[in-house]
């Protein structure tokens, strides 16, 4: 089935918001971005409420649509449920077909390339595709659009981040040795190690955000 224009565009838009163009907090003018864009202010009100479905923007009433900003207790759900959809996939892994359990190994050599080339942003891309491959080895379609709109919210948090760089060159090699757990069938490990990473980078973003704040 075609994509509709609304659609399209809050991909676009999405895209902006994740790549950081339009950080959290920015209004969305809906004058400018249809010029921008070259839509009409409808398409663009429904694109506006594909976003608000996925938490990304919010509306204030008499105010307008703006990208969401995350609050503390945000990132800890994200990681709440990430945590038990990512963990879910580890446990699936022995019976995952083989290329499932591919696309973990794909996703970190990925990351590493990125990183020898200076790219943290790609490195932040692939470290994402890495944790959805992860809960994808569940098998789930649901558990799949499930990660993916709270990996789109978890772009939001990484605006706390004072650099790319140092947040997700520590998981590197942790992504690694995770690969090669499941490689070698040493579930429990996994998602034991998995467990502690998720709990790292949550504490990371928190601390972030609370110094941001003061």
């Amino acid at each position: 089935m075609a994509r509709s224009t609304a659609q399209r565009v809050a991909d676009a838009l999405r895209d902006r918001i994740e790549d950081g163009g339009l950080p959290p907090g920015t209004q969305l003018s809906e004058e400018a971005l249809g010029r921008d864009i070259g839509v009409s202010r409808n398409t663009l009100r429904e694109a506006f409420r594909l976003l608000v479905h996925e938490s990304l923007v919010v509306h204030r009433l008499n105010r307008g649509v703006f990208v969401r900003v995350l609050e503390s207790a945000d990132v800890t759900d994200i990681y709440r449920v990430r945590g038990a959809l990512e963990t879910a996939g580890v446990r699936a892994a022995a019976g995952a077909p083989r290329a499932l359990r591919a696309a973990v190994t794909d996703a970190v050599d990925r990351a590493e390339r990125a990183a020898a080339d200076g790219d943290w942003r790609g490195v932040g891309s692939a470290d994402l595709a890495f944790h959805r491959a992860l809960a994808a080895l569940s098998g789930s379609p649901r558990i799949d659009a499930a990660m993916d709109r709270l990996l789109a919210e978890l772009r939001l948090a990484f605006h706390a981040m004072p650099s790319p760089r140092l947040f997700h060159q520590a998981f590197l090699a942790r992504n690694r040795a995770l690969a090669e757990l499941l490689e070698q069938g040493a579930y429990g490990s996994a998602e034991a190690e998995l467990t502690t990473y998720l709990d790292d980078a949550r504490q990371l973003i928190l601390d972030a955000m609370r110094e941001a704040a003061t």
